[in-house]
């Protein structure tokens, strides 16, 4: 599956697009619903489609919501599909999870995605658990409080700085997993390790269990600041994946705090040597660790570090 698929699930139902007038559609609670429209054929507009959604799928027991391509995305902002789906919070009574931007490569370049302010999802729906978010542009998320939710996703081809720091800021009690893909400065991702320091020290988000910090390229920086972070000694799952790391950052983390109680490493999309696949592998793999040292790159051109590059930037 390729990094920017649609999504295969949510909230650990299965994704089910919703389809005006389709028969034999599961209960409304057991999908996870994709709402999106082909904003290039004549088959009307998102507010369109959401709105035959509430009518024929339960909004009352609906638990899942992906919203997909809502028009011409690149022009119109996902303020547009957020602020339906606020409006009808008090008939989403059950909502506990929404992604935003569920497009695929060609259906919009991930950092042509225009978004919004995804912070106010979380104010309309105080029992949310899971929010994801596809791409960068235009992306705000100002400092918040939320006491349920437990999984944040930002998955973008260059993650602003100042998403980075009014995630930081935010008062997330129960948050158990973070995603946050960093991207590359050409496409606006300007957030260095010095910005990440509140999270790696281990003072935020207390109930924090998985970290990833993806598709970076600091990412060896990345591996040698997390190799000293406080944070490290509570987590269960470590993603490094997807970005620049090198056998330098991956040495960074063998000789830095131990790693053995993790039960998940994984660094696939990588630029190690063989020589060191093996010595990560042989470190960890021995104590129950799992490693994913899949999809080893080479470097463009034959130009070393230089030439490293992410999985997802443009």
């Amino acid at each position: 599956m390729s990094d920017v698929d649609h999504l295969h699930a949510l909230l650990g139902l299965p994704a089910v697009d919703f389809k005006s007038g389709a028969t034999g559609r599961p209960a409304a609670g057991a999908a996870a619903w994709r709402v999106s429209i082909e904003p290039y054929e004549d088959d009307g507009t998102w507010e369109e489609e959401f709105n035959a959604f509430l009518a024929e799928v339960d909004p009352a027991g609906v638990r899942a919501l992906i919203i997909g391509q809502w028009g011409e995305s690149y022009e119109e902002t996902s303020a547009y599909p957020i602020g339906l789906v606020i409006a009808a919070a008090e008939r989403l009574t059950s909502l506990e999870a929404v992604f935003v931007g569920d497009l695929t490569m060609e259906e919009a370049e991930i950092s042509w995605i225009e978004q919004s302010d995804v912070t106010e999802l979380l104010a309309a729906f105080p029992a949310l658990v899971e929010l994801g978010v596809r791409g960068g542009s235009e992306l705000v998320f100002p400092p918040t409080r939320h006491e349920r939710l437990r999984s944040l996703t930002i998955e973008t081809g260059g993650l602003p700085v100042q998403v980075v720091r009014g995630v930081l800021d935010s008062e997330l009690p129960a948050l158990e997993r973070l995603d946050l893909w960093l991207g590359v400065s050409a496409y606006g991702g300007d957030t260095d390790v010095a910005d990440l320091a509140p999270l790696l020290s281990g003072t935020r988000f207390p109930a924090l269990h998985h970290l990833g910090l993806r598709n970076s390229e600091v990412e060896n920086e990345i591996a040698a600041a997390i190799a000293s972070a406080p944070l490290v000694a509570r987590l269960r799952t470590l993603d490094l994946s997807c970005g620049t790391l090198g056998d330098e950052g991956a040495a960074a983390l063998l000789d830095g705090q131990p790693l053995t109680h993790l039960e998940t490493l994984d660094l696939h999309h990588h630029f190690l040597t063989e020589p060191m696949e093996r010595r990560v592998a042989g470190a960890l793999e021995p104590h129950g660790v799992r490693v994913d040292l899949s999809d080893r790159c080479e470097p463009w051109d034959d130009r070393g570090p230089a030439g490293r590059y992410v999985t997802v930037s443009e």
